[in-house]
């Protein structure tokens, strides 16, 4: 079985990208479950997704993974990284945006955020992660709104290129191809150029 989970904050589209992967997985006959779980969503609240995939022919498992199962962490700021990093396993790897959004009691209480000290701090713990450049990814497409599709395909092209990754279970389950395939059945018709273009730009400048 194959758990991905993909975290961010309320608007950047986690939900969307579990979709677009739970999609691919369906496609290939393989049973899935999915599940969010989302706090202050509409106020820019944690949001977290849930895809576990059966591809040996499992069935009937809980679409909530339990802590430390998840294969792949894929996060869309580094503090939602931090907080979701317990459902990693020990081995996982992480796949995190650069790009700091300060919480919102953070704004309220005028605390300091500082997004590369939690990134510092998971790679002192010895983190297995990818750090993306997003702010580059988003200037490359031009449009913020596909970040999620992006992000989700930086990590199919890490865990499948990552020596480390050689017993990653997503590792050649999943194929940008298979993504590609699945955008046009998830996203609004006039939306899918510009994912499809995401996936190109990631292909053009992932370093992993």
């Amino acid at each position: 079985m194959i758990n991905v989970s993909i975290a961010g904050i309320g608007g950047q589209g986690s939900v969307l990208a579990a979709r677009i992967l739970a999609q691919a997985a369906e496609a290939k006959g393989w049973q899935v479950r999915s599940a969010e779980t989302i706090g202050m969503a509409q106020r820019g609240g944690d949001v977290m997704s849930h895809v576990r995939m059966g591809n040996a022919g499992e069935e009937g498992f809980s679409p909530l993974p339990a802590k430390g199962t998840v294969d792949v962490l894929i996060a869309l700021e580094p503090g939602e990284a931090a907080r979701a990093l317990p459902y990693l396993k020990e081995n996982g790897l992480l796949v995190v945006a650069s790009t700091g959004i300060p919480p919102v009691m953070a704004n309220f209480k005028r605390q300091t955020y500082d997004p590369q000290h939690l990134i510092d701090d998971m790679q002192a713990a010895g983190v297995k992660m990818v750090v993306v450049d997003d702010a580059e990814l988003v200037h490359r497409l031009g449009e913020p709104k596909a970040l999620n599709v992006m992000m989700l395909a930086y990590a199919i092209i890490a865990v499948n290129k990552r020596e480390d990754c050689m017993d990653n279970a997503l590792r050649g389950a999943i194929t940008l191809e298979d993504i590609e395939a699945a955008i046009p059945l998830c996203v609004k018709r006039k939306l899918v150029s510009v994912n499809e273009k995401a996936i190109k730009v990631v292909q053009q400048v992932a370093r992993v």
